[in-house]
This record gives structure tokens, C-alpha cells and sequence, in this order.
């Protein structure tokens, strides 16, 4: 089964990755870890063509070069922020966010402070949160937002856990 329609970019690719995992995750009643594991060959297929199309076509236009040299997305990024995300997701207790190319971690964290700090993530105290941002985020305002006012900036996606494969790790 095909699963993303019309892909052109990897903005795109990210986005629709995203909509089906909430979609098709195991926890949801329509959701099954097979639908979930054709997803991400899926995706991994697909991003491999568009990273490599986009490679292609900057390296082959001596125009373009300037713009992919400055271009804002960075496919590195994509795969660090889903190498934390497997990093944490079967962590007992916790509520995953994901909210523009940040990783939100909130509930009881106490308990898992230093496996968050040694992957990079920062305590929020105004937020009562943990973050996660890779270093090509660089914040140029000093403007506190709300979680609120963040989401509705940049969109926002709950990552929901397995609670039966943590069963079957312990």
C-alpha cells in the first residue's frame, strides 16, 4: 500500500510522515505496528529519492548551488530528530511532543533526568518541560511564548508510546 500521495519536497515528505503516524500508530483503533513499520520503509525509501534528487539537481546547477548552500532544510536534522525520538519512546511515564523541529518531554521525567540530559535535552523551568533542538535552531528573539502560543506557531504532534512493548522489554 502506498501511503504518502503527491511528495515534492522533503518538508512535505516530513509532514504527511508525520499526519500517518498519528493516523496509523498501534495505540489507534485503525493503527497496526505493520501499517507502522510499511510507513517508515516507506518514508526512508522516499527520502533517500527526494535527499538525492535535491543533491542531484543543486550540485548540477551552478545557479542553485548558492541556494543549497543556504537552504533551510537540513536532512541531517530529520535523522537526529528521529534517532532521539527512538531514543526515548520507551521510557515509562513520559508525553512526547513534537512541535516544529523541537521534541517536548513532560510527565514524570524525574526518573529518566540524566538518559534526557545526555541525549541534549535542556529543562525548560518556565515550562515545566524537557527540549530537544538540534544545533541548527540558533532562538534570535527573547520573547517567552507560551506551549500554547508555540503550537499554534508552528504546529504540534503527540508522540504516543507503546505501552505493550515496554511491557515485553522489562
Amino acid at each position: 500500500m502506498t501511503y504518502f500521495k503527491n511528495v515534492e519536497s522533503l518538508e512535505e515528505l516530513r509532514k504527511q510522515y508525520k499526519e500517518l503516524l498519528k493516523r496509523f500508530h498501534p495505540d489507534n483503533p485503525n493503527g497496526s505496528t505493520e501499517a507502522t513499520q510499511s510507513i517508515n520503509a516507506e518514508y526512508e525509501s522516499l527520502f533517500n529519492i527526494l535527499k538525492n534528487r535535491h543533491e542531484n539537481r543543486a550540485t548540477t546547477d551552478s545557479e542553485d548551488k548558492a541556494s543549497y548552500n543556504n537552504m533551510k532544510y537540513d536532512y541531517t536534522e530529520d535523522i537526529r530528530l528521529r534517532e532521539v525520538i527512538q531514543n526515548i519512546i520507551t521510557l515509562d511515564n513520559i508525553n512526547i511532543e513534537i512541535v516544529g523541529c523541537w521534541i517536548w518531554v513532560d510527565g514524570d521525567t524525574y526518573a529518566h533526568k540524566d538518559i534526557l540530559k545526555g541525549l541534549g535535552f535542556r529543562w525548560a523551568r518556565e515550562k515545566k518541560k524537557w527540549y530537544f533542538h538540534t544545533e541548527a535552531f540558533r532562538k534570535r528573539s527573547h520573547k517567552s511564548l507560551s506551549m500554547d502560543d508555540i503550537r499554534n506557531l508552528y504546529g504540534s504532534t503527540e508522540v504516543k508510546t507503546d505501552e505493550k512493548k515496554r511491557l515485553k522489554m522489562a
